[in-house]
């Protein structure tokens, strides 16, 4: 393994693109547990007013990847693409110091981190790209080794936060935020080399027709999106349902969220390792299987220890949706990384959305267990969407459209 994690290296760029991964799940996740805080306690908002805020800010992401997507595969320069976004995200932290009405704010962060929002993406294209020209046959790998940095950088931001908040509060943590989005933008400057693109690339057809593109792009989306908004609904209710339902502890609620988080990053890398044997697309149908345990086990359990030690399937489960989920998107748009790596982070952002709407809506109105039969059902409607969208043959290429 740590040979393998070696050799990756040998990949173009790749040692830059573990510190600016790792540092983008940083910088994101120093914010991010004190955001809501800082919006309804300093700014004054209400926690609705908040949702709302977040919801269109977010969306906002969704609408530039998709206008960027595709356009940074046909000649626009990605390198240029992402110190914008860069610069973008850390404006848009900083925004947060300069504006306190909600809707001037509102205006400014959503143009700001809409733009920001395809930061990563375009850094997971370059990746891509990279990996690619070096013909390795280690990709699925590579791609979950940088995937797991960011879950690593969610493990360490928010204690840097922490810190941060308590020494400098407010102020510090959102300047510090948005040195690290500058810091990596300089970094991107100076040590990205530019990619140049080949008449081939820009004249991609497809043998297939129209409607069969969509669906084979179209279908794997749903089921991500679907396969996300799980993960949402797990992550909202599940603390509720421990001390509601269960009469646990917040102990447990912190036992529920750190063995999970704990056991994601090498579970990355190991089921990235399988790569080689195993197909992206059968990973993502064992991740559903792995879903189906877990959440039945949730929708039956008694007991709050019956939880933490379900938590190693929920890991499993994490770590395939989100780890081999970008492999699988690149698996499917080989020639199009800057298209894959948007449809990714697209149904990542619209399934977080999907998912925190719909599992406040159904714990309130049918009960916390009943979150986890919905799941249940959802998961098994993505598991048949993926049983029957087989892989395309390598000798067809999708045109993609976002």
């Amino acid at each position: 393994m740590l040979q393998r994690i070696k050799n990756l290296f040998a990949i173009k760029g790749y040692g830059l693109f573990v510190i600016c991964i790792f540092l983008v799940g940083i910088g994101i996740s120093i914010t991010q547990p004190y955001l809501s805080l800082y919006a309804t306690e300093d700014l004054g908002m209400s926690a609705g007013a908040f949702g709302l805020f977040i919801g269109i800010s977010s969306l906002s992401g969704v609408v530039v990847n998709s206008f960027v997507g595709k356009r940074s595969d046909h000649g626009l320069d990605r390198k240029v693409l992402i110190i914008i976004a860069l610069t973008s995200s850390a404006l848009g932290y900083a925004s947060y110091l300069v504006f306190d009405n909600f809707i001037s704010l509102l205006i400014v962060v959503t143009i700001f981190s809409g733009i920001g929002a395809s930061a990563m993406p375009q850094i997971y294209a370059s990746a891509q790209e990279s990996a690619i020209a070096s013909r390795t046959n280690d990709r699925t790998f590579a791609m979950s080794a940088l995937r797991s940095l960011v879950s690593l950088g969610f493990l360490i931001g928010p204690l840097i936060g922490t810190v941060i908040l308590g020494v400098l509060g407010y102020k510090g943590l959102f300047l510090g935020t948005a040195a690290i989005f500058f810091t990596i933008a300089f970094l991107i400057l100076l040590f990205l080399h530019r990619k140049k693109s080949s008449v081939h690339e820009r004249k991609q057809t497809s043998k297939a027709s129209s409607s069969i593109q969509n669906k084979r792009i179209l279908l794997p989306l749903i089921a991500l999106i679907l396969l996300l908004a799980v993960h949402a609904m797990n992550g909202i209710i599940t603390p509720l349902f421990i001390i509601n339902e269960l009469q646990g502890t917040f102990a447990d609620v912190g036992f529920v969220v750190s063995v999970s988080a704990g056991l994601e990053i090498p579970l990355m890398l190991l089921l990235g390792s399988l790569g080689r044997r195993i197909s992206n697309h059968s990973l993502m149908m064992i991740g559903c299987l792995v879903g189906l345990m877990y959440y039945s086990i949730l929708s039956i359990s008694t007991e709050s220890w019956q939880l933490i030690a379900a938590q190693l399937l929920q890991a499993i489960y994490v770590a395939i949706v989100m780890g081999i989920g970008l492999s699988f998107f690149t698996d499917l748009l080989p020639d199009s990384p800057g298209v894959s790596t948007t449809l990714y982070y697209n149904g990542s952002i619209i399934g977080r959305l999907v998912g925190n709407l719909g599992g406040g809506f159904i714990a309130q109105f049918v009960g916390f267990r009943h979150v986890y039969i919905a799941c249940l059902v959802i998961v098994i409607f993505s598991l048949f969407i993926l049983w029957r969208n087989k892989p395309v043959p390598d000798n067809q290429t999708i045109t993609p459209s976002v």
